[in-house]
């Protein structure tokens, strides 16, 4: 039985290591590109298991508990839809120095994968880039074609200016006014030729006051002076005025900001529709594929339960992975190695999704919605 250990064990060496702190740094961020695919444990029966010994079934397990809390990304419609605006917008960009270019503010509810997506866009043009041009410019300097920053509510231009500073490790990071940081920020990335910069947790900036107006008429000044694409992420960022035109001073400076941005979204799964349905359809079946438990059939998620994980999930896929990992992970340790309904009502799911579990659950018992393919809804 080949169990890839020596390969699962690289793989968990560069991935540990991942977290918002490490993606806010040029090696973290590197560390995600390079990152191999992890490689799943082998597909055991019952019989399988109890020829195990004590330590081998120790190891067995605890690969399973970390490749079932790290079954994404998956490649649903909603990502690959995203992910095909994002390419269109930002090869869009490869204008000439003198051109603004156009911005990204991809703005959806929590849970949706809108980072995860955005990550993935990322590591793959990082790769791109390197593959077309090189691990150095012509000038001898490392290329990176990314940059990812995190803001906070009280994040100003220095800050902003400092964050992008600590992504390459500059020198001139810990000391300096915000014009000082923003010089040097700009010639990392000249030097560095970067072509995307990613900020990420926009909604934590308080846009109507003096850092907000000051970080937006920031944006502005990289999208006029830097040669990047900006790609923004947040949380009901329209609601908090990023695409207002505004009558006021203060309105319209953060309309210059909407005025060069490209509003993108993310939608839950939906039920309502036969294409929604097979969409819904189609990602359990992929979830399914991955699920490492020695009573898995086919059929367990995709057919048996369906109308559940959606009432459970709310049809967001952050909400849906979280019940399929933690499920996965008391299915191993209580030897039920299977996804049932008696099981998952056991395992908590988050807050938003367990308050509207109740309404859909009624809902698919009176018959008055379904996610199965093919079925009427009374």
């Amino acid at each position: 039985m080949s169990d890839g250990r020596g390969s699962a064990v690289r793989d968990g060496d560069l991935r540990s290591k991942l977290d918002h702190l490490t993606l806010s740094r040029k090696e973290g961020f590197k560390r995600l590109v390079d990152a191999p695919q992890r490689v799943p444990p082998d597909q055991l029966s019952r019989r399988q298991l109890r020829l195990l010994g004590s330590e081998a079934r120790a190891d067995y397990d605890q690969r399973r508990r970390t490749w079932h809390a790290n079954l994404g990304p998956l490649r649903t419609p909603q990502m690959e839809a995203l992910l095909e605006d994002l390419w269109d917008i930002v090869d869009s960009n490869d204008q000439e120095g003198d051109k603004a270019k156009g911005g990204i503010a991809i703005d959806a509810f929590p849970g949706l994968g809108k980072t995860t997506a955005a990550l993935a866009f990322a590591r793959q043009f990082h790769r791109r880039e390197i593959q077309e041009h090189g691990e150095y410019t012509d000038t001898g300097h490392e290329r990176w074609p990314v940059c990812r920053v995190g803001l906070t509510s009280n994040t100003g231009m220095r800050d902003f200016n400092r964050a992008i500073l600590e992504f390459y490790g500059h020198p001139g990071r810990f000391r300096g006014t915000a014009a000082d940081f923003g010089y040097r920020a700009l010639d990392c990335a000249l030097s560095c030729e970067a072509k995307l910069l990613v900020v990420d947790d926009l909604h934590f900036l308080r846009w109507k006051n003096s850092n907000g107006i000051e970080v937006s008429n920031h944006f502005k000044y990289i999208a006029n002076e830097f040669p990047v694409t900006l790609l923004l992420i947040g949380v009901g960022l329209q609601a908090r005025g990023l695409f207002d035109e505004g009558e006021s001073y203060e309105d319209a400076a953060l309309a210059q900001t909407g005025r060069r941005t490209t509003p993108l979204n993310m939608q839950p799964f939906t039920i309502d529709s036969e294409e929604g349905r097979r969409d819904w359809r189609n990602t359990l079946l992929a979830i399914e594929q991955r699920v490492v438990l020695a009573e898995k059939s086919a059929g367990m998620l995709a057919d048996e339960l369906s109308d559940y994980l959606f009432a459970r999930s709310t049809g967001h896929i952050g909400s849906l992975m979280t019940l399929i990992n933690r499920g996965c992970q008391r299915a191993v340790r209580t030897g039920v190695e299977r996804l049932s309904p008696e099981l998952l009502d056991k395992v908590k799911n988050d807050a938003a999704a367990e308050k509207a579990r109740r309404e859909l659950e009624s809902a698919f018992a009176s018959g008055r919605l379904t996610s199965r393919l093919g079925k009427r809804v009374a």
